[in-house]
Protein backbone atom coordinates (compact mmCIF):
# COMPACT_ATOMS: atom_id res chain seq x y z
CA UNK A 1 0.00 0.00 0.00
CA UNK A 2 1.47 2.97 -0.81
CA UNK A 3 1.51 6.34 1.21
CA UNK A 4 -0.71 9.33 0.23
CA UNK A 5 1.23 12.41 -1.16
CA UNK A 6 0.40 14.75 1.42
CA UNK A 7 1.98 12.09 3.75
CA UNK A 8 5.00 11.18 2.46
CA UNK A 9 7.36 14.64 3.35
CA UNK A 10 6.02 14.17 6.73
CA UNK A 11 7.92 10.00 7.11
CA UNK A 12 11.56 10.04 7.89
CA UNK A 13 14.04 9.06 5.77
CA UNK A 14 15.64 5.80 7.62
CA UNK A 15 11.79 4.91 7.77
CA UNK A 16 10.71 5.43 3.77
CA UNK A 17 14.13 3.30 2.48
CA UNK A 18 13.22 0.71 4.85
CA UNK A 19 10.03 0.23 3.40
CA UNK A 20 11.10 0.48 -0.07
CA UNK A 21 14.00 -2.62 1.08
CA UNK A 22 10.57 -4.73 2.32
CA UNK A 23 8.84 -3.47 -0.86
CA UNK A 24 12.08 -5.01 -2.79
CA UNK A 25 11.89 -7.64 -0.67
CA UNK A 26 8.64 -8.67 -0.70
CA UNK A 27 8.65 -8.55 -4.86
CA UNK A 28 11.64 -11.14 -5.24
CA UNK A 29 9.85 -13.39 -2.31
CA UNK A 30 6.82 -13.12 -4.60
CA UNK A 31 9.21 -13.69 -7.90
CA UNK A 32 10.38 -17.55 -6.16
CA UNK A 33 7.62 -18.59 -4.77
CA UNK A 34 5.38 -21.76 -5.40
CA UNK A 35 2.71 -21.59 -7.34
CA UNK A 36 2.17 -25.55 -8.25
CA UNK A 37 2.20 -28.78 -5.65
CA UNK A 38 5.10 -31.11 -5.73
CA UNK A 39 5.66 -34.49 -4.51
CA UNK A 40 8.94 -35.57 -2.36
CA UNK A 41 9.34 -39.01 -3.61
CA UNK A 42 11.49 -39.43 -0.21
CA UNK A 43 8.94 -38.52 2.02
CA UNK A 44 6.10 -38.35 -0.07
CA UNK A 45 5.31 -34.72 1.47
CA UNK A 46 2.85 -33.04 -1.31
CA UNK A 47 2.10 -29.29 -1.73
CA UNK A 48 4.01 -26.32 -2.45
CA UNK A 49 7.62 -26.15 -2.04
CA UNK A 50 10.24 -23.19 -1.41
CA UNK A 51 12.90 -21.65 -2.76
CA UNK A 52 16.62 -22.29 -1.76
CA UNK A 53 19.77 -21.24 -3.29
CA UNK A 54 21.64 -17.78 -3.91
CA UNK A 55 20.47 -16.77 -6.19
CA UNK A 56 17.44 -18.76 -5.27
CA UNK A 57 15.94 -21.65 -7.22
CA UNK A 58 12.16 -21.55 -7.28
CA UNK A 59 10.79 -24.73 -5.55
CA UNK A 60 14.24 -26.20 -4.91
CA UNK A 61 13.25 -27.63 -1.16
CA UNK A 62 10.59 -29.76 -0.15
CA UNK A 63 8.86 -28.16 2.91
CA UNK A 64 8.06 -31.40 4.04
CA UNK A 65 11.71 -32.82 4.67
CA UNK A 66 13.58 -30.27 3.46
CA UNK A 67 15.39 -32.25 0.51
CA UNK A 68 16.55 -30.80 -2.51
CA UNK A 69 16.58 -31.60 -6.49
CA UNK A 70 19.47 -33.68 -6.56
CA UNK A 71 18.28 -35.80 -3.05
CA UNK A 72 15.08 -36.33 -4.59
CA UNK A 73 16.61 -37.09 -8.29
CA UNK A 74 18.89 -39.77 -5.53
CA UNK A 75 15.87 -41.50 -4.18
CA UNK A 76 13.85 -41.95 -7.54
CA UNK A 77 16.86 -44.40 -8.78
CA UNK A 78 17.15 -46.00 -5.22
CA UNK A 79 13.56 -46.23 -4.60
CA UNK A 80 14.01 -47.38 -0.91
CA UNK A 81 15.36 -50.90 -2.53
CA UNK A 82 18.36 -52.07 -0.30
CA UNK A 83 19.50 -54.27 -3.74
CA UNK A 84 20.38 -50.69 -5.16
CA UNK A 85 23.33 -50.28 -2.53
CA UNK A 86 25.07 -53.39 -1.49
CA UNK A 87 26.98 -53.50 1.20
CA UNK A 88 28.59 -52.14 3.64
CA UNK A 89 27.72 -48.96 2.36
CA UNK A 90 30.11 -46.15 2.90
CA UNK A 91 28.22 -42.25 2.88
CA UNK A 92 30.79 -39.48 2.46
CA UNK A 93 29.42 -35.88 3.77
CA UNK A 94 26.32 -37.62 4.46
CA UNK A 95 23.17 -34.90 4.11
CA UNK A 96 20.88 -35.87 6.81
CA UNK A 97 17.14 -36.06 4.60
CA UNK A 98 19.17 -39.02 3.24
CA UNK A 99 21.12 -40.37 5.88
CA UNK A 100 17.80 -40.72 8.45
CA UNK A 101 16.59 -42.85 6.15
CA UNK A 102 19.21 -44.66 4.09
CA UNK A 103 20.58 -46.05 8.29
CA UNK A 104 17.04 -48.07 8.90
CA UNK A 105 17.62 -49.59 5.91
CA UNK A 106 20.62 -50.46 5.29
CA UNK A 107 22.54 -52.37 8.37
CA UNK A 108 26.07 -52.09 7.06
CA UNK A 109 25.64 -48.37 6.58
CA UNK A 110 28.59 -45.93 7.85
CA UNK A 111 28.90 -42.54 7.47
CA UNK A 112 32.18 -40.24 6.84
CA UNK A 113 33.19 -36.84 7.08
CA UNK A 114 36.47 -34.90 7.74
CA UNK A 115 34.92 -32.23 9.39
CA UNK A 116 31.49 -32.71 10.30
CA UNK A 117 30.23 -35.34 13.32
CA UNK A 118 30.15 -38.77 11.52
CA UNK A 119 30.43 -42.87 12.18
CA UNK A 120 34.09 -42.58 10.67
CA UNK A 121 36.38 -39.30 10.71
CA UNK A 122 38.19 -39.75 7.48
CA UNK A 123 39.99 -37.73 4.62
CA UNK A 124 38.20 -38.83 1.04
CA UNK A 125 41.75 -38.06 -0.72
CA UNK A 126 43.41 -40.92 1.96
CA UNK A 127 40.74 -42.98 4.00
CA UNK A 128 43.02 -45.33 5.34
CA UNK A 129 40.28 -47.96 5.22
CA UNK A 130 41.42 -51.46 3.73
CA UNK A 131 41.04 -52.21 -0.06
CA UNK A 132 37.35 -53.54 -0.78
CA UNK A 133 35.78 -52.37 2.07
CA UNK A 134 32.65 -51.81 0.66
CA UNK A 135 30.03 -52.95 -1.94
CA UNK A 136 28.97 -48.83 -2.00
CA UNK A 137 30.05 -45.38 -1.53
CA UNK A 138 27.67 -42.54 -1.79
CA UNK A 139 29.48 -39.43 -2.81
CA UNK A 140 27.49 -36.13 -3.27
CA UNK A 141 28.53 -32.86 -3.80
CA UNK A 142 31.98 -33.52 -2.53
CA UNK A 143 34.44 -34.32 -5.28
CA UNK A 144 34.37 -30.69 -6.51
CA UNK A 145 35.70 -29.55 -3.27
CA UNK A 146 38.70 -31.89 -3.40
CA UNK A 147 41.82 -33.35 -5.16
CA UNK A 148 39.46 -35.26 -7.37
CA UNK A 149 42.77 -37.62 -8.79
CA UNK A 150 43.66 -38.65 -5.39
CA UNK A 151 39.16 -38.87 -4.22
CA UNK A 152 38.69 -41.06 -7.40
CA UNK A 153 40.91 -43.48 -7.18
CA UNK A 154 40.92 -43.74 -3.24
CA UNK A 155 37.27 -44.47 -4.21
CA UNK A 156 37.96 -46.97 -6.57
CA UNK A 157 40.47 -48.48 -3.50
CA UNK A 158 38.11 -49.32 -1.31
CA UNK A 159 35.22 -50.16 -2.94
CA UNK A 160 34.97 -54.18 -3.07
CA UNK A 161 34.73 -55.60 -6.77
CA UNK A 162 32.11 -55.42 -8.51
CA UNK A 163 30.77 -52.33 -5.96
CA UNK A 164 29.26 -49.48 -6.79
CA UNK A 165 30.14 -45.49 -6.37
CA UNK A 166 26.95 -43.36 -6.45
CA UNK A 167 28.04 -39.29 -7.10
CA UNK A 168 26.70 -36.10 -8.39
CA UNK A 169 28.91 -33.19 -8.81
CA UNK A 170 27.51 -29.50 -10.28
CA UNK A 171 28.41 -30.36 -14.15
CA UNK A 172 27.96 -28.12 -17.19
CA UNK A 173 27.33 -30.25 -19.83
CA UNK A 174 28.35 -27.90 -22.52
CA UNK A 175 31.59 -27.74 -21.56
CA UNK A 176 33.83 -30.16 -23.19
CA UNK A 177 36.67 -30.00 -20.08
CA UNK A 178 36.61 -29.15 -16.71
CA UNK A 179 37.04 -25.56 -15.65
CA UNK A 180 39.59 -25.14 -12.58
CA UNK A 181 42.28 -22.89 -11.71
CA UNK A 182 44.87 -23.73 -8.70
CA UNK A 183 45.60 -20.40 -8.75
CA UNK A 184 42.21 -19.14 -7.65
CA UNK A 185 42.37 -19.23 -4.22
CA UNK A 186 40.54 -16.51 -2.32
CA UNK A 187 37.13 -17.16 -1.08
CA UNK A 188 35.22 -14.42 -2.91
CA UNK A 189 37.33 -15.11 -6.60
CA UNK A 190 36.40 -19.41 -5.58
CA UNK A 191 32.68 -17.78 -5.41
CA UNK A 192 32.66 -16.10 -8.68
CA UNK A 193 34.70 -18.42 -10.47
CA UNK A 194 33.46 -21.93 -9.29
CA UNK A 195 29.85 -20.67 -7.53
CA UNK A 196 31.14 -21.29 -4.22
CA UNK A 197 33.69 -20.05 -2.15
CA UNK A 198 34.77 -23.58 -1.03
CA UNK A 199 34.46 -25.38 -4.67
CA UNK A 200 37.40 -25.41 -6.68
CA UNK A 201 35.66 -26.31 -9.84
CA UNK A 202 33.31 -26.99 -12.31
CA UNK A 203 33.14 -29.88 -13.91
CA UNK A 204 32.38 -30.32 -17.84
CA UNK A 205 31.87 -33.68 -20.03
CA UNK A 206 35.23 -35.08 -19.01
CA UNK A 207 33.94 -35.86 -15.61
CA UNK A 208 33.61 -39.17 -16.81
CA UNK A 209 36.41 -39.52 -18.45
CA UNK A 210 37.94 -38.60 -14.95
CA UNK A 211 36.16 -41.41 -13.35
CA UNK A 212 37.32 -43.89 -16.00
CA UNK A 213 40.92 -42.60 -15.55
CA UNK A 214 40.62 -43.86 -11.99
CA UNK A 215 38.74 -47.37 -12.96
CA UNK A 216 35.48 -47.51 -13.09
CA UNK A 217 34.68 -49.77 -15.88
CA UNK A 218 30.94 -48.69 -16.44
CA UNK A 219 28.91 -45.64 -15.91
CA UNK A 220 25.10 -45.81 -15.78
CA UNK A 221 23.45 -42.10 -15.85
CA UNK A 222 20.22 -41.06 -14.72
CA UNK A 223 18.85 -38.35 -15.65
CA UNK A 224 16.34 -35.57 -14.57
CA UNK A 225 14.00 -35.30 -16.89
CA UNK A 226 10.16 -35.45 -18.36
CA UNK A 227 7.58 -35.13 -16.50
CA UNK A 228 9.35 -36.32 -13.25
CA UNK A 229 11.11 -32.82 -13.27
CA UNK A 230 8.00 -31.51 -13.15
CA UNK A 231 6.18 -34.07 -10.52
CA UNK A 232 9.17 -33.69 -8.28
CA UNK A 233 10.68 -30.40 -8.68
CA UNK A 234 14.24 -31.77 -10.11
CA UNK A 235 16.83 -29.61 -11.43
CA UNK A 236 16.58 -30.61 -15.39
CA UNK A 237 19.21 -32.17 -16.92
CA UNK A 238 20.59 -32.79 -13.51
CA UNK A 239 22.55 -35.85 -13.21
CA UNK A 240 23.56 -39.16 -10.31
CA UNK A 241 26.41 -40.98 -11.92
CA UNK A 242 26.55 -44.50 -10.58
CA UNK A 243 29.93 -46.12 -11.61
CA UNK A 244 30.99 -49.83 -11.28
CA UNK A 245 34.16 -51.12 -10.10
CA UNK A 246 34.60 -54.84 -12.31
CA UNK A 247 33.95 -57.78 -10.60
CA UNK A 248 36.62 -60.25 -10.03
CA UNK A 249 37.35 -62.57 -12.66
CA UNK A 250 35.35 -65.65 -11.97
CA UNK A 251 37.32 -68.33 -9.64
CA UNK A 252 39.50 -65.52 -8.43
CA UNK A 253 39.80 -63.80 -5.05
CA UNK A 254 38.22 -60.77 -4.40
Amino acid sequence: MSLPVWLRPLVPPALRRWRRREAVKSALLEAVSSTQPRECPICGHRGLFTHFGRPPRIDAACTGCGSLERHRLFWLWFGGNPAQLPGPVLHFAPERVLERRLRPLLPDYRSADLFEAADLRIDIERTGLPDGAFGAIICNHVLEHVDDTLAMAELHRILAPGGRLVCSVPIVEGWGRTYEDASIRSREERALHFGRFDHVRWYGQDFRDRLRAAGFARIDEITAEGPAVITHALMPGEKVFVCHREAAPTGAPA
